[in-house]
This record gives C-alpha cells, structure tokens and sequence, in this order.
C-alpha cells in the first residue's frame, strides 16, 4: 500500500537524496536541461518548481529560501538574474521531461528534463504560430467604402 507516500526516496537516505536534487537542480538551472532517468527527473521537477516560483518575486528572504535549498550561490544568482524575468508571465508549468527510451546497460528509462523557455525549438516555433493563425479580416476590408449622394448637392 502507499497510504501517506507522498515523494519518491529514490532508494537513498533522506541527506544524499535532497543533496541529489540539490546538485541536479543547479545543473539544470545552469545548462537549462539535463538527461537522467525518469524517476530522478519526475523527483527533480516537484523539487524546482516551487523555487523558480519563488524566483519571481525577487527580496532577500526568497533568496535566502532557495538558497537553502539549492546550497550553490551561482545557481540561485542565475536563477533570479536569468530564468525568472523570463517566466515571469508564466503560471507554473516550468519544466517540461521528455522520455528518451532506455539506457543501454540497465535498461533503465531515461528521460531529459529541461526549462521551457529556454527551448529555441519550441519557442521559435509559437512565435511563428502565433503570427500566422491569425483569422479574420483586416480593419480596412471590413469597413466597406460607401459615397453620399450629400457632396453632390454641395456642388
């Protein structure tokens, strides 16, 4: 039964998993996307995405509570200087994880777990879309042109 199982212990002790998530969580702030296996980054992005939310509002006390986390203060400066301005619309949803098949010698699912904004492909991409999905006519066609008989009698 998994009554009250609410994290994955990634079959460590509770000190070398939050030092794991820790670390992973600088590399992915810094290289804006990292490869594991699944379940590390299915634990990875419940651990970041409450401090990308706090890295929104940038004040000393938020600081001080993802530094506590996060243990790297190149990490948490990047974090606030870098990647908050640019999810700063955003309302959650940071990370996205991809499956990338199995790894050849334990078989064990991998997957790349990324920041989504930071995704050239994806971003260039709606962009675009965004552009080119507009339906409908412009203002000048829709507004049909219609002569007065009235500047006849003027004349």
């Amino acid at each position: 039964m998994r009554h009250g199982k609410k994290i994955n212990h990634l079959g460590r002790k509770t000190a070398h998993r939050t030092a794991m998530l820790a670390n992973m969580a600088s590399s992915l702030i810094e290289h804006k996307r990292i490869n594991t296996t699944l379940a590390k980054a299915k634990a990875l992005k419940q651990f970041v995405e409450p401090l990308i939310t706090k890295s929104k509002s940038d004040t000393t006390h938020n600081r001080r509570l993802v530094f506590a986390k996060l243990r790297q203060k190149d990490a948490v400066t990047e974090l606030f200087r870098d990647v908050a301005p640019k999810v700063g619309d955003r309302p959650g949803g940071y990370t996205r994880i991809i499956k990338l098949g199995n790894r050849l010698g334990d078989n064990a699912e991998m997957a790349m777990i990324e920041l989504v904004d930071f995704n050239e492909i994806y971003t260039a991409g709606k962009a675009v879309a965004k552009k080119s999905t507009r339906r409908g006519r412009s203002k000048k066609a829709a507004e049909p042109v219609v002569e007065t008989p009235a500047t006849n009698e003027e004349e």
